[in-house]
């Protein structure tokens, strides 16, 4: 049974999307809500305070649970196990700001499955975080570290807000205050946040700070992603994008496609997106089109994805970059390609687009970035999907290494990350690949075979207490 630890909800104020329903509303102000009931919709369970309408990318999450359960065997009695999240936190951050006004903001944390191990999932900053999404990627992060055989669970965090809109010490004040409002729901050998969307080294290094003085000793494990100097791991800053680059390769060379002049799309040009372009490139292969959330470029003859770096760095977006073609963001997604690398946020390939996508293979460097509608229409033109709880399970992978490297206080060289990641990451997907020749299904729903299986049979041989 989920349980909505901590409805810290402001009279007036309505999370995004409808996310608590009006009778939870009612009763839950600034009040501790437990035993929340959950209803059955089309055969998958949609928490009560959830819209079960329009459940977002949670019933994403539950249609893709849906679509493998019939090949779980024994293991499907156990399945209601992945359609409820262990816990879930909603907390009020309330910030003093620089101009001495009060803000509130809403803040979650979502433990998805503790089953195989502590929980692991970033905490991202965005004006448009929903509990739906949250969950979702809790679930996700599940799967991802179940699909690469890692000791975690899956759990997510987040923080409605838009960083961008305020100073960095009110950022700091906003990132302090969560962590001391989630303190208890966390912990070395419990819940392992990291970053995601908008937040990054300093921002974990705030958290570890915070919970470390709450607990007045020093926990570097409590955050993984942190600068090199209090703890972080080497490799971690490109981890992401390695591994996109890892099982792009190596899904290219199951497919006969030769990187060498293969043409490449990026759509997002951070961290994961612009670390994949750069390999991709010292592999031979040429990016002709980035897409961000200032717009898109194209060059034909490849992007000099260094020059492109320098540009985003510099004025925040490839908007404006000199000696190559701008493209509006729908043309964007018909530019011919071998490789489209989708690396921003979920939902960006839907039923709307996928039919114009024209590529031989996705690595989904975003999470949950196709829709279960674009999936099928994909599937159907015979375009190769390497899926997010593969394609970009590198970050969360060397976070294992780096919470390791924190526990034995002993650290290891970049040369050894990488090595490490690169064997963990290529038998993933050598794992995925036969199973999905073994039942002749999608790469996506053997992910999920994987996964749910590895997942439901600890489940079962651990069995229910009491």
């Amino acid at each position: 049974m989920a349980r909505l630890h901590a409805a810290c909800i402001r009279p007036g104020h309505q999370p995004a999307g409808g996310i608590l329903q009006a009778n939870l509303l009612d009763n839950c102000f600034y009040k501790n809500y437990n035993g929340v009931s959950m209803t059955q919709q089309s055969n998958s369970y949609i928490p009560s305070y959830l819209n079960a309408e329009d459940p977002g990318p949670w019933g994403i999450f539950l249609q893709q649970v849906d679509r493998v359960e019939p090949y779980l065997g024994e293991l499907g009695k156990w399945v209601g196990t992945l359609k409820h999240p262990e816990k879930i936190l909603v907390v009020d951050v309330p910030v003093r700001l620089d101009d001495g006004s009060i803000a509130h903001f809403e803040g979650y944390r979502v433990q998805h499955s503790l089953n195989c191990g502590p929980g692991k999932g970033g905490i991202r900053y965005h004006q448009d975080v929903t509990l739906s999404e949250v969950m979702a990627l809790s679930a996700w992060m599940s799967i991802k570290t179940a699909v690469v055989g890692l000791p975690y669970g899956g759990a997510k965090g987040g923080i409605r807000f838009n960083p961008r809109d305020y100073s960095k010490s009110e950022v700091e004040r906003i990132t302090r205050r969560y962590i001391n409002e989630i303190s208890d729901f966390i912990g070395v050998e419990k819940d392992i946040p990291g970053p995601d969307v908008n937040t990054n080294a300093q921002t974990m290094a705030w958290m570890m700070d915070t919970y470390s003085m709450n607990a007045g000793k020093d926990c570097p494990g409590i955050v993984t992603g942190k600068p090199i100097a209090i703890g972080g791991s080497l490799g971690r800053v490109e981890a992401t994008g390695r591994g996109v680059f890892i099982v792009g390769a190596a899904a290219a060379q199951d497919a006969g496609l030769d990187l060498c002049g293969a043409r490449i799309c990026i759509q997002g040009f951070g961290n994961v997106g612009s670390t994949a372009a750069r390999l991709f490139t010292e592999a031979g292969a040429r990016v002709i089109a980035v897409q961000d959330h200032t717009g898109s470029v194209y060059n034909p003859d490849g992007l000099q994805i260094d020059a492109l770096i320098e540009h985003v760095a510099a004025h925040g977006g490839v908007a404006g970059k000199p000696n190559v073609q701008n493209i509006s963001n729908d043309e964007f997604w018909e530019v011919q390609s071998d490789i489209l690398i989708p690396a921003a946020l979920e939902g960006q390939i839907h039923q709307g687009n996928a039919g114009r996508i024209r590529t031989r293979i996705i690595v989904e460097g975003a999470n949950g970035p196709t829709t279960p509608e674009a999936d099928d229409i994909l599937a159907n033109s015979g375009i190769i999907i390497v899926p997010d709880v593969l394609a970009n399970a590198g970050g969360v992978t060397v976070s294992y290494f780096e919470w390791v490297q924190n526990s034995a206080n002993f650290y290891w060289s970049e040369e050894e990350i990488n090595q490490r990641l690169e064997t963990i990451m290529d038998n993933a997907y050598k794992t995925l690949s036969a199973t999905a020749s073994e039942h002749r299904v999608t790469l996506r729903t053997a992910a999920f075979i994987t996964a749910c299986t590895r997942i439901l049979q600890v489940r079962e041989l651990r069995g229910l207490y009491p």
